[in-house]
């Protein structure tokens, strides 16, 4: 069944207009992964059958950047516009973003459910993931909704953790396996591949002396979540265009480099990128980032690396 786009985005409650029968669910849903998509799917099936929508409920900021500001370790899969994507792919109807506020955060779950799912909202169902906490310290749990749900008049169910090969998904082991530099991995949790966008600013010229020019990428979203230093294989979409792509991320240690760069080498394009955006598509990783002995084995190994590259992305 094909559910139909996002229709309503709401900045805050305030903008919050007649939702009919809202089917809701709760959560910062980071990656919008296949263990989400479950629970979308759920909530998009029953929206259906009770003739009502479907709503999720988020925050931003995330609860981390307010409660820990001096966190500096935080990062995410998603930007806020790539998960509004995803869930508009996902078939959601309406998507309520709630500023996070350490105010915000002192609610009890009592309060969250009674002032803002029932009184404003108007909450008729309600689907949560398995293990979902919510309200001050996340006190909140899936046996007070069951205790909630008959005195305030709706329906909870809690939809249980989807596993492949007896290992739940979650965005911890995304985050997990992005940064051990497993790709192909957290592309099956995801469903999709995963994507980073970034301006190419100027970098320092190595690249092109090598024969290998390298668009040097910064992070449109600076709580994005950067893949484990080494060579992947990517696709490249610049101006509506997607070309093959073979990334590096480190510090190149053949020049004694020290700070993380993300670097992009597309074969056989010619022409400016400086200052235009671009999105990368994670395929694979193809090696460890490594030291080499010159710049002649160095290139080499590039060399190698492109070939490599192009048989992942089965590009002839």
């Amino acid at each position: 069944m094909e559910y139909e786009i996002i229709v309503k985005i709401f900045q805050g409650l305030q903008s919050l207009q007649p939702i009919p029968a809202p089917v809701v669910t709760i959560g910062t849903f980071d990656g919008v992964h296949l263990g989400h998509l479950q629970i979308l799917q759920r909530l998009n099936q029953l929206a259906s059958h009770n003739g009502g929508e479907s709503v999720m409920i988020t925050f931003y900021p995330h609860p981390r950047m307010v409660l820990y500001p001096d966190d500096q370790d935080l990062r995410l899969l998603n930007s806020q516009e790539e998960k509004t994507e995803k869930l508009r792919e996902a078939g959601l109807q309406n998507l309520i973003v709630i500023p996070f506020t350490r105010e915000f955060s002192r609610l009890s779950s009592l309060e969250f459910v009674r002032n803002i799912l029932v009184n404003t909202l108007g909450m008729k169902n309600l689907v949560i993931g398995h293990d979902h906490h919510f309200g001050r310290n996340r006190e909140g749990g899936f046996s007070d909704l069951i205790e909630y749900s008959p005195v305030y008049g709706f329906e909870v169910e809690e939809v249980p953790a989807l596993e492949l090969d007896e290992i739940p998904v979650s965005s911890s082991k995304i985050r997990y396996a992005i940064t051990s530099g497993n790709i192909r991995l957290a592309n099956i949790y995801l469903g999709y591949k995963y994507m980073l966008t970034g301006t190419v600013i100027k970098g320092e010229g190595r690249g092109h002396k090598l024969g290998f020019p390298t668009a040097n990428i910064h992070p449109s979203f600076p709580y994005k979540l950067i893949p484990g230093n080494g060579v992947y294989a990517a696709q490249l979409s610049l101006e509506g265009q997607i070309f093959p792509a073979v990334v590096n991320i480190g510090t190149k240690p053949t020049f004694n480099g020290r700070s993380v760069a993300i670097e992009a080498h597309i074969p056989g394009f010619s022409g400016d990128l400086y200052g235009k955006d671009l999105t990368l598509f994670f395929e694979n990783k193809i090696r460890n980032e490594e030291k080499f002995p010159s710049v002649d084995a160095l290139r080499l190994q590039i060399a190698a690396d492109v070939l490599s590259a192009m048989k992942m992305l089965e590009v002839t």
